[in-house]
């Protein structure tokens, strides 16, 4: 089931990406499945998992005996952080575990010694909050630790999306029922794999330590 999850994860990045870059325009009808399992080197059943992912998001279209379209961005004026705080939580849940594996990826292959500093830092700042009883402290550090590893991405429009997106994770810890600080504590052994997974230059248990970490926060 990982294997599958991590399949559609990479189509519906890699799709965002070629219409961020305008391989596929507005009103665009993107290639059938067969010609997506073919590109992708993917079964049937993960382009449909991506193309829904991205249909639910409102980036694609699909219609039934038409095939699947590209849609017009939201000109609405609402802002990120509006569609983030109307969003279901599982919607929020969904893209929050793509951006964060990505980004673990990322890090762990682009980092430098200053990055696994700061992170290193957070790390420690992290576990003194642990010791404070304080829930407040406890996300905020969570928060920094984790931010400080999409800076380690080196992609910068990674890193403004997740700071952007640090709104939606910090309601979604005040909105969980009977908080306690004990909920960071049983994941901190995860984060400190995470940091070593990214200093390794561990690619893949980077990302599959963050799946876990999210895995006990969802």
């Amino acid at each position: 089931m990982a294997k599958a999850i991590k399949l559609a994860d990479k189509v519906i990045l890699d799709l965002q990406r070629d219409i961020s870059l305008g391989k596929y325009k507005v009103g665009d009808l993107i290639p059938p499945e067969p010609v997506l399992m073919e590109q992708f080197g993917v079964g049937r059943s993960t382009i449909r998992e991506a193309i829904k992912t991205l249909a639910n998001a409102g980036i694609l279209k699909v219609q039934q005996g038409a095939g699947t379209f590209v849609c017009a961005p939201d000109d609405s004026g609402e802002t990120l952080n509006q569609r983030l705080r109307r969003a279901a939580q599982q919607e929020v849940n969904q893209v929050r575990s793509l951006l964060e594996v990505e980004i673990a990826r990322l890090a762990a292959a682009h980092r430098d010694e200053e990055d696994l500093q700061l992170i290193n830092t957070a790390l420690d700042a992290r576990w003194e909050a642990l010791h404070t009883g304080s829930y407040e402290a406890c996300a905020d550090a969570d928060i920094r630790f984790h931010q400080a590893i999409a800076q380690a991405s080196h992609n910068s429009v990674l890193a403004d999306l997740y700071q952007t997106f640090t709104s939606a994770i910090r309601e979604s810890f005040e909105n969980r029922e009977q908080p306690h600080v004990q909920q960071f504590l049983q994941t901190h052994e995860l984060h400190v794999r995470l940091l070593q997974a990214i200093r390794e230059q561990q690619v893949e248990q980077a990302a599959e330590t963050v799946r876990a970490i999210l895995k006990n926060n969802f």
